[in-house]
């Protein structure tokens, strides 16, 4: 029997990422603190995730922007550890992200008699972030073509169909899981297979690189 054609294709897009000064800004713990507990989620979103698509990292070491600054500007470096662990694809959403972080610091900030303090020019400036997607007129027409077509994507496109996705609703994973399980129901395997990639602790290009060698190994197997 033929197999039955896809119908709906795979869209691959793109995307940047603008950051927006939100104007708080933080000089020792307990203002970062603070601030954490009522800036806007997408500055949250922005000092997790951001870091990514940035022309560079800014501290390779510190996994998100609270633990950079908390060692480089603080020199709390315990503390800086903790925060770095935190992986935010291990919450629910934003808000359950955030009360981590604040939990995270306010124990600090209970057994600490004098909270230090960063220098003027080395404050914490909050930003927040804003997406700007577009397609790139690229289509998938069959789960085949995906193994193949991942190695070529641009950063902005992995990040987009990966990244940003794990906090679009209703699914919360990344695009490429969502369309796969929108098929005809015989792509688990390969679904399997994306999920063993955890995108936070890693750059984009070795995101890139996990998931080509995930599916292509899925893939290989298959061919033999």
């Amino acid at each position: 029997m033929a197999e039955r054609p896809q119908t709906q294709p795979f869209v691959i897009k793109d995307c940047a990422l603008l950051s927006i000064a939100t104007g708080r800004r933080a000089q020792n713990l307990q203002e970062l603190r603070d601030h954490l507990g009522a800036v806007d989620t997408s500055s949250i979103y922005y000092h997790f995730w951001g870091r990514l698509l940035r022309p560079r990292f800014d501290d390779p070491e510190y996994n998100n922007d609270f633990a950079a600054w908390v060692a480089h500007g603080l020199l709390e470096y315990g503390l800086a550890e903790r925060l770095a662990i935190i992986d935010p694809g291990a919450f629910e959403d934003l808000e359950d992200l955030r009360s981590e972080v604040v939990n995270v610091i306010d124990e600090h900030l209970d057994q600490s008699e004098f909270p230090a303090g960063a220098r003027r020019r080395d404050q914490f400036h909050f930003r927040r972030a804003q997406t700007i997607v577009f397609d790139t007129g690229r289509r998938l027409t069959h789960p085949a073509e995906l193994s193949a077509a991942i190695p070529a994507l641009s950063l902005g496109s992995i990040y987009y169909h990966v990244v940003d996705a794990r906090r679009r609703p209703p699914q919360r994973v990344d695009d490429f899981r969502t369309w796969l399980s929108g098929l005809d129901g015989v792509h688990d395997h390969l679904i399997r297979s994306l999920e063993t990639v955890d995108p936070y602790f890693m750059s984009l290009a070795e995101l890139r690189t996990a998931l080509a060698t995930a599916l292509g190994a899925v893939v290989g197997e298959e061919r033999r």
